[in-house]
């Protein structure tokens, strides 16, 4: 465990230069780059040359910050070419960049001549400099083709990051109320078109910095977790805190600015619905990391894996319209359209979450390697589409099978663990106290009567645990917790011992309480004195 201020600021490599010993040190911000003009400075060579760097075992080492460190007495044997004058293919590649250049400022000059909001000539300055440097870039490392599209789609990126600024000064207000348009007035109720990307409605830092005391601390790692005492400005502060204490910011090499923005888009994109709102994102995330303490799961899994299980949490129901996915089905929705009715609101859910992570501003990923940003979004797509709870039985099931024999080494064995504790985080409410879990019942039936009163009016099917005219509070709770919840949470027991007295029992106490309420709404009132009387004169 630990936090970003735990890593050491700067690292020392010890290199083996034909014969004579060298060591450089650089800063854990450096990029490969800087690394290599390092070497090339020791080496006596041009900081053009290609440079590669050997083991004692004769393993070729990665020239980036994250390479291990060595010894004095295991130097890195360093090895140096110089670059042939006539292999600089970028000739000519500058007019490529200045085409791109003029069609962009000819695009935006001819838009906002007519807006008058936006001040171009900056923003083109702002380009042709960006430009130049890239320029500067294929120049100097004699990029290859391959390169050069790689610098083409930077470029794309810069005109991303003007179209979102664009917003923040053009209609923006217009933008948000499309984008959350009350779903009881229209009857799209699916949401952001696909062309339409995700930005920050607001600067960041836009809230305070809370400093937490050590009892919110600790009590942050438990089940019994009271979330309905926090702010939402506290409750990101409150998430920023668990994104670092367990590590993530020091694993991803996160900025904690960026982190910010992208709890702060969040939030933004969740909708002000009884239940799917940004307090239920905050719930599942608090207990994925009260799970985490109160299981180990370090001792069992990678810090990147605690990273894609926390992440999928706050990302799980992103923009949902508050209607399911049976509504969706039934009404022909724009997302059941788009998905063929496979899991519309969690592909929907996924697709919004790589949106702002596609967003520079938010992207806490942005310094992972490819590969790893491939096991991550992997991994954040099978936990968010696991929590569609049509796949509930298929999904406890992969993980009753494996549980007698389960291979803490097996890939497919980790992953149905890893989605069932999704599935349990996502539906714990009722392990928690009752004066915590049951508004949250009261909640969940309000958006299911919405759904039901729109759908008779609609004259769609209407399920009888959504009907208001049907369901009580304990009638729509005790099933679900015998038939779902403690058969589901027995099973993460069974490797997790510690899960039987922590959740099971609250789930069992939890039952016990509905089903005595059932009983007693049950039971028909005691007779009037009157209708006594009554009964007696009849007879």
């Amino acid at each position: 465990m630990g936090n970003a201020s735990s890593i050491e600021p700067t690292k020392t490599i010890f290199l083996d230069i034909d014969g004579k010993k060298e060591k450089i040190m650089f800063s854990r911000h450096c990029g490969s780059r800087d690394i290599h003009d390092l070497i090339a400075h020791a080496a006596g060579v041009s900081r053009y040359a290609e440079i590669s760097l050997k083991d004692s075992a004769g393993a070729f080492v990665s020239l980036n910050p994250t390479m291990p460190i060595n010894t004095q007495s295991s130097p890195y044997k360093v090895t140096s070419k110089e670059p042939s004058p006539t292999t600089d293919s970028s000739n000519g590649d500058g007019e490529v960049f200045t085409q791109v250049l003029s069609q962009v400022a000819s695009q935006f000059n001819n838009h906002f001549s007519k807006e008058g909001v936006f001040k171009v000539e900056e923003m083109k300055t702002d380009i042709a400099t960006r430009l130049s440097a890239l320029e500067r870039k294929m120049e100097l490392e004699g990029l290859k083709a391959v390169e050069i599209e790689k610098c083409k789609r930077d470029i794309s990126d810069i005109k991303d990051q003007i179209w979102n600024a664009q917003k923040k000064f053009v209609d923006f207000n217009r933008l948000s109320n499309e984008t959350h348009t009350d779903s009881s007035e229209t009857q799209n109720v699916s949401s952001l078109s696909d062309e339409r990307k995700i930005s920050l409605k607001r600067d960041v830092p836009s809230y305070p910095k809370y400093t937490l005391s050590q009892e919110t601390i600790e009590y942050l790692k438990q089940p019994t977790f009271d979330i309905w005492h926090w702010e939402p400005n506290e409750m990101l502060s409150l998430l920023e805190h668990m994104f670092h204490e367990l590590g993530l910011v020091a694993e991803f090499n996160i900025n904690p600015i960026t982190l910010k923005r992208f709890f702060l888009c969040v939030q933004e994109n969740y909708r002000n619905n009884p239940f799917h709102n940004f307090r239920h994102c905050f719930c599942v995330t608090q207990m994925m990391y009260g799970m985490i303490h109160l299981c180990h799961l370090w001792e069992v899994m990678t810090r990147e894996d605690l990273g894609i299980l926390m992440t999928a949490c706050v990302c799980h129901d992103l923009d949902h319209p508050g209607y399911n996915n049976t509504y969706q089905i039934n009404a022909r929705t724009e997302l059941a359209i788009r998905y063929n009715d496979i899991s519309p609101l969690e592909n929907h859910h996924c697709a919004v979450a790589f949106k702002i992570l596609s967003n520079p501003e938010c992207n806490i990923f942005a310094n992972v390697d490819k590969d790893t940003f491939k096991r991550i979004r992997a991994g954040m797509l099978q936990l968010i589409l696991a929590t569609d709870m049509a796949r509930h039985k298929e999904i406890l099931d992969s993980l009753q099978n494996n549980i007698k024999k389960f291979e803490w080494e097996s890939k497919s064995h980790m992953d149905s663990l890893k989605m069932v504790l999704i599935k349990c985080c996502d539906i714990s409410n009722e392990v928690r106290p009752m004066e915590v879990s049951e508004p949250w019942v009261d909640c969940l039936l309000e958006e299911y009567f919405n759904q039901s009163d729109r759908e008779k009016m609609e004259g769609l099917p209407v399920a009888p645990f959504m009907d208001r005219d049907k369901v009580t509070k304990p009638t729509a709770q005790i099933g679900f917790i015998k038939f779902v919840l403690i058969p589901m949470f027995e099973t993460v027991a069974k490797l997790f011992p510690v899960i039987d007295s922590t959740m099971v029992e609250p789930l069992r106490i939890a039952r016990d309480r509905y089903e005595d309420m059932k009983e007693k709404n049950s039971m028909p009132p005691p007779p009037s004195q009157s209708n006594k009387k009554k009964t007696v004169t009849e007879k």
